[in-house]
């Protein structure tokens, strides 16, 4: 077991024990304004592109194509704002730290889709486990670009260490205090990755 995992398990075990009243309290939210199931799971790609099930509270509506619920801006509730403005639905996130899923810090974990997309470089962000939070998400979170969101994640990774890492949680609590960069320009998050326009087949 190498010192990054020993680090998320004496941290994430504990958070995940002292969190458990504020998730039973958003988890009864969830089930009374949006329904159930309560817990988001998608599955999404993680160390070296080996696919696990993200956990985390669900914020949007199901698609109902007479209701006219389609798009994510439609779809996410008010409820599902708060809950990401707050990052109260990534609490679930911790079993995945728990489970080896996920590291504290790291590139997030991305869409399995999207795998085939990225450029050698690019793919590099999955040398490490994916993080619950990471260089991306403390400059910018889903309002950076992807090929700058990418960029940062690769970055990450050359400069992974324990000091960044305990720089980057800190950060992060001042970008959740601030409710900074929570969705992209006209999106309720991020847009879809459609590739890098400078990738070659």
């Amino acid at each position: 077991m190498d010192r990054y995992r020993v680090r998320d398990l004496v941290v994430a075990v504990p958070a995940l024990v002292l969190s458990t009243p504020a998730q039973l309290v958003v988890a009864a939210v969830v089930a009374a304004r949006l329904g159930r199931p309560v817990l988001f799971r998608q599955t999404r790609a993680g160390r070296h592109g080996e696919p696990f099930r993200l956990l985390k509270f669900r914020t949007m509506l199901d698609v109902d194509e007479a209701a006219g619920l389609l798009t994510d801006e439609q779809r996410l509730t008010p409820t599902g704002r708060v809950l990401r403005a707050t990052s109260l639905d990534e609490l679930p996130g911790l079993w995945n730290v728990v489970r080896g899923d996920m590291a504290l810090v790291g590139p997030r974990p991305l869409l399995v889709d999207y795998l085939p997309l990225y450029s050698p470089e690019q793919a590099r962000r999955h040398e490490v486990p994916p993080g619950l939070t990471g260089l991306a998400q403390v400059s910018g979170r889903n309002a950076v670009g992807w090929a700058e969101r990418l960029r940062l994640d690769v970055e990450y990774v050359d400069r992974r260490s324990l000091a960044l890492d305990l720089r980057l949680l800190c950060r992060t609590v001042a970008v959740v205090l601030r409710r900074e960069g929570i969705s992209a320009d006209g999106q309720a998050t991020m847009s879809r990755f459609t590739g890098d326009p400078g990738r070659t087949a």
